[in-house]
């Protein structure tokens, strides 16, 4: 690398991890023209900086080129797979089982722009027009799944998918769920039921004064306080919701390298 490295590279160790993930032709293929670890590159950059494609800077690869091998890798599941063995990693090197038992539910309401207007509803809640990202995390807050609907859908209708997704993400292990008041109904509690899952509500106290710390529904909300480092996330900026949606995995997997990096650093060392 010839340029002047920027704070959102990936490190020698990240990139050995995750090239694997990436490489769905040859390196060395005759038709590569730009190097992996430098779209790479430009994909965190855009994300931590919040630029629009276009604006990719000059002496990262065209921003066509980024976009255009982001949605292969997207569509070939790289980022999912990369999420989903990072967190296993991570859960393994603190004694915990590979894949969660339990999840945390939750929806996370982005303001629109005008590329993402026109398929944009209205939280009356939130007051605000923009898309819900529903989210489902372990306890540790790594993201297991998410979709993407107008603000105006309830979250109570997303635990079908949610919860199927789920499921497909971790082999069925998922057994509880926890959620807000949001969730609350017989029909929410009846589709975590399909898919194996018991979901409970965390309420709440009646009363209360100032700001409550909730037991486990915490952990999602600091989820959504680790996406606001990124201000891709900060609005939603995207034509199309699957291209917000893969943009939320390439956020966790750069959250979580580092510590993978260190993890399996000091297991080699060792």
């Amino acid at each position: 690398m010839t340029r002047k490295p920027y704070p959102s590279d990936v490190s020698d160790e990240g990139w050995n991890f995750v090239a694997p993930y990436l490489a769905l032709i040859d390196e060395q293929g005759p038709q590569r023209r730009h190097s992996l670890r430098e779209v790479f590159n430009a994909l965190r950059w855009l994300a931590r900086a919040g630029a629009p494609w276009r604006l990719v800077p000059h002496d990262l690869p065209p921003w066509a080129v980024v976009y255009q091998q982001f949605r292969r890798w997207d569509e070939a599941g790289c980022f999912e797979a990369m999420v989903s063995d990072m967190r296993s990693i991570i859960r393994a090197a603190l004694d915990r089982q590979g894949q969660p038992s339990a999840v945390i539910l939750n929806g996370r309401t982005l303001q629109s722009s005008c590329e993402s207007g026109q398929r944009a509803g209205y939280d009356g809640y939130k007051r605000r027009k923009g898309s819900k990202v529903h989210m489902a995390v372990d306890t540790m807050g790594h993201l297991l799944t998410l979709t993407v609907t107008p603000a105006d859908e309830q979250e109570r209708s997303q635990v079908d998918a949610l919860c199927e997704q789920a499921q497909q993400a971790t082999g069925n292990t998922v057994k509880l769920a926890w959620a807000d008041q949001g969730y609350t109904g017989e029909q929410a509690r009846s589709d975590a039921a399909e898919n194996g899952i018991e979901l409970q509500v965390v309420k709440l106290p009646e009363a209360k004064n100032g700001f409550v710390l909730l037991p486990r529904r915490w952990v999602v909300e600091r989820s959504f306080g680790w996406l606001a480092r990124f201000r891709r996330l900060s609005r939603d900026l995207e034509r199309m919701p699957e291209v917000l949606a893969g943009l939320h995995f390439v956020v966790f997997a750069t959250l979580m390298l580092p510590k993978v990096a260190i993890l399996l650093a000091s297991g080699a060392s060792s």
